[in-house]
């Protein structure tokens, strides 16, 4: 197929482009930045250079790509975009990714109206903001929490499921170039266990979020898909493994009341309350398996591979 990937110079399009070149698709991915066109070439795609909040430049490039897909992989959670992670205003941190999640996606949906494009995938959130009642662990059947970027998040659900497309509710990344800012948190003892920590995660190694898209890509997959490793838990489990997989001291702890002032309470609901997500409908209908099945082996590869733990230094 001839495949359109919306960002795919962000750190899962770096993933997924070669995952789908690979496969015998020819693949357009775009950048906002000129600079990147080079790696997305070297990567096997045909770079372009587009700004997802400009419906004339969306349009221009999905006309040229005449794609059977689209792929939005849109972001813009890098320091270079957000600038440095402040949960006191999250409402700053993640407007421009709000703003692709809502005005970005419904440019790619009117462009691929516009241009016969049959299918759209669009990249979710899925990893501890399920709806904070009943069980730790919920499925696609239920409801979002509402925090900040639900708002847009839930359009883009809607918008895409609408259209007959695919929605992707990936747990929270790690693999190359995905952790890095929490772990240099975690060195430096600056990211603490909030309260009971009992908040739940879901996380996903890069590798097994794009394998999981390469078979909605392929499967034209309709409706939302929780794309979550096996192995949902509390932070009080995951945060002191990612300690000692760094080679850092156990995290410190803080009460809630303490973090509500210091950090706010998006940081505080997300460390006590936050709900996780089972996978079991991607596996089923999908046919997809993580080859990463747990963050906790997963972390200890990842910091090893990357040459960042004691023993790998010592190495």
């Amino acid at each position: 197929m001839r495949v359109f990937v919306a960002g795919g110079s962000g750190v899962l399009g770096r993933r997924l482009v070669p995952r789908l070149v690979a496969r015998g698709h020819h693949v357009t991915a775009t950048t906002t930045s000129a600079d990147k066109l080079g790696m997305l070439e070297e990567l096997g795609a045909e770079g372009v250079v587009m700004d997802g909040l400009d419906p004339a430049s969306v349009e221009a490039a999905v006309t040229a790509a005449r794609p059977d897909t689209i792929v939005n992989q849109m972001t813009a959670l890098s320091a270079a975009h957000a600038g440095k992670p402040n949960f006191r205003r999250p409402d700053r941190f993640f407007a421009a990714t709000n703003r692709l999640r809502s005005d970005g996606t419904d440019h790619l949906l009117a462009a691929a109206e516009a241009t016969g494009v049959s299918h759209v995938l669009a990249q979710s959130h899925g990893s501890m903001n399920g709806i904070r009642q009943g069980g730790w662990v919920k499925t696609e059947d239920d409801p979002l929490e509402e925090v900040e970027g639900t708002t847009a998040v839930n359009h883009l659900e809607d918008a895409v499921t609408g259209a007959a497309g695919g929605v992707l509710r990936y747990g929270s990344f790690y693999g190359p170039g995905a952790t890095d800012d929490q772990v240099r948190l975690v060195r430096k003892r600056l990211f603490p266990l909030v309260g009971d920590g009992e908040g739940h995660f879901s996380w996903v190694h890069l590798d097994d979020a794009a394998d999981a898209t390469v078979l909605a890509v392929e499967q034209q997959a309709t409706g939302v898909f929780n794309i979550v490793d096996d192995d949902p838990a509390p932070v009080r489990e995951w945060l002191p493994h990612l300690a000692q997989c760094a080679g850092a001291k156990p995290p410190r702890r803080v009460p809630a009341w303490l973090a509500r002032l210091v950090a706010g309470e998006m940081m505080v609901g997300m460390m006590t309350e936050g709900r996780a997500f089972s996978n079991a409908k991607a596996k089923r209908e999908l046919g997809w398996q993580p080859r990463h099945p747990s963050w906790r082996q997963g972390f200890a590869d990842e910091l090893a591979s990357s040459g960042t733990t004691p023993q790998a230094r010592r190495g």
